[in-house]
């Protein structure tokens, strides 16, 4: 027995996703997939791309091995890499065997200004040894080390935030200041940032005119194939008849578990579940709260399947990859209102974007609409936020900017910034 807001179908397979896509979806449009293909064309072939992570980790981890398990056709793909707690212990059995692994000992989250040295370093040496065509910095430890390091090498520089440090509130003000003015000034760096949402690039072109936005995806075949699997393993589970509402991430400042906390304490009838773990686990006092620690991937994706509506009260965010699963599952989405979920939730439209606990309570409860909200949010997945159309873009920009160099590429980025802009 499901709770009232679950998305009901004919078969199994149906209650989580429908793999038919009908003439909506195929007849919908994003402006700014237009924009883009008008401005970035596709032309090289195999050029060496190395991608510089020090957050191999959480949503950062998922994006990259995507990504790059997509371009590895087209590219000779290495990354640079630190791990995270976060990290899966059998990390490299995610990525193609034909992706070279390279790790940097020297990377760590905290900045240290000998470490981050040592980092640096062993970075050159790495990019002397592969020479590589396009450099791809992911995350702001690796965004600024490798902007000084590659500024002036002749190589098309490329870097993701996944959510600026100055964003983040839990940091004092005076280390946002700090973080914001590093931006400042590595923005003047010979370098092209490619924000993974809508807001982001908002927030870059308050630093540089050479931004591109590309919004994240995901891998829809092969998350299809793992809704699959999960349907065949899956054993009998007892459901009490509760609305089931779940989230899923690290327990940590960020996610805002105080306010995930207060908004089941307001409903003590329906059953919160946290899929993770974290610091701040302690915050979760609700009776009605269920912390069920980290999961395996499937473990993670069985117990969503078994909710009805996915909560996320982040206070910042890139653009969660957990946000986009639950709207290919169909499953009711209800958000904070800040940057990466209001870039992707329409309030009203394909889900509910929440500023006070009683919006929260508010949508949870709005059952009469959640169906319709729910499938609106499934068809934007389908026809935007997905690998392949994130794949399509990357390899268009890497490549326009090989073939045509530095001046021109540049244009183009003002171009298409101007395309966007007009609309």
């Amino acid at each position: 027995m499901t709770g009232s807001g679950a998305i009901k179908s004919n078969s199994l397979v149906e209650q989580v996703v429908s793999n038919t896509i009908d003439s909506e979806i195929r007849t919908k449009s994003f402006e700014n997939d237009y924009r883009f293909d008008q401005v970035f064309n596709n032309v090289l072939s195999k050029p060496k791309l190395l991608y510089v992570v020090e957050a191999m980790g959480g949503g950062v981890f998922t994006y990259i091995v995507e990504l790059v398990n997509h371009l590895v056709d087209n590219f000779d793909i290495y990354i640079a890499y630190g791990v995270r707690k976060q990290t899966p212990e059998n990390y490299k059995e995610y990525f193609d065997s034909r992706v070279n692994m390279i790790f940097v000992k020297n990377f760590t989250r905290a900045i240290s200004f000998n470490k981050d040295m040592q980092a640096f370093f062993e970075i050159k040496k790495i990019a002397d040894q592969i020479k590589p065509d396009i450099v791809h910095l992911h995350s702001s430890k690796a965004g600024v080390i490798g902007r000084f390091l590659f500024s002036n090498s002749g190589i098309p520089i490329f870097y993701t935030p996944h959510g600026y440090s100055f964003l983040m509130q839990d940091r004092s003000k005076i280390k946002c200041y700090i973080y914001r003015k590093i931006e400042q000034i590595c923005a003047k760096c010979n370098c092209t940032t490619v924000s993974c949402s809508y807001g982001e690039n908002q927030e870059t072109l308050k630093l540089t005119r050479r931004a591109v936005d590309i919004d994240n995806g995901i891998d829809i075949e092969k998350f299809n194939s793992l809704i699959s699997q999960v349907l065949k393993d899956r054993k009998q589970e007892t459901n009490d008849g509760r609305m089931r509402v779940f989230t899923l991430g690290r327990i940590s400042y960020q996610k805002n578990p105080e306010l995930f906390n207060e908004i089941a304490k307001r409903m003590p009838q329906i059953k919160f579940i946290w899929i993770g773990d974290g610091p701040l686990a302690n915050e979760l006092t609700a009776p009605n709260i269920e912390i069920t620690g980290w999961k395996s991937r499937e473990e993670a994706l069985s117990i969503s399947m078994s909710c009805d509506i996915f909560l996320l009260t982040s206070l910042w965010e890139g653009l969660p990859i957990s946000l986009l699963e639950a709207m290919y599952m169909k499953k009711p989405v209800v958000v904070s209102d800040v940057i990466g979920n209001r870039d992707v939730i329409t309030n009203h439209e394909n889900g509910y974007v929440c500023d006070e606990i009683e919006e929260f309570v508010e949508a949870i409860n709005d059952t009469y609409n959640h169906r319709r909200y729910a499938m609106n949010a499934y068809i934007d997945v389908v026809s935007h936020y997905n690998i392949n159309n994130m794949t399509q873009k990357y390899t268009s920009l890497y490549k326009e900017a090989l073939v045509n160099g530095e001046k021109v590429f540049f244009k183009k980025v003002a171009k298409y910034n101007q395309l966007v802009k007009c609309s």
